[in-house]
């Protein structure tokens, strides 16, 4: 639960992970295709495996943010319970 201690203007990094995981794929994506064009197979490697880290992480962000502000809360949501799961009997 939040207690209402929390700082009024903290936020969610997630949009900054947004934009640097878009960052990090096209510099992944360059690095790529210009070490292939070269002839370099390990560097190719290395950003090839670069490139699936910058895409994992751009779909959690896209998943995470898109869950809504529940789970991302703002300015405009007050302070909640948490979600009770039912226990299995």
């Amino acid at each position: 639960m939040r207690t209402g201690s929390e700082p009024s203007t903290a936020r969610s990094p997630l949009r900054m992970r947004l934009w640097l995981s878009l960052w990090g794929m096209l510099w992944a994506l360059f690095g790529l295709v210009a070490f292939v064009t070269a002839g370099r197979v390990g560097w190719a490697t290395a950003c090839g495996v670069l490139l699936v880290v910058t895409v994992t992480d751009l779909c959690v962000v896209v998943h995470r943010l898109r869950q809504g502000p529940h789970y991302q809360p703002g300015r405009d949501v007050p302070p909640y319970e948490p979600v009770r799961r039912r226990r299995p009997r």
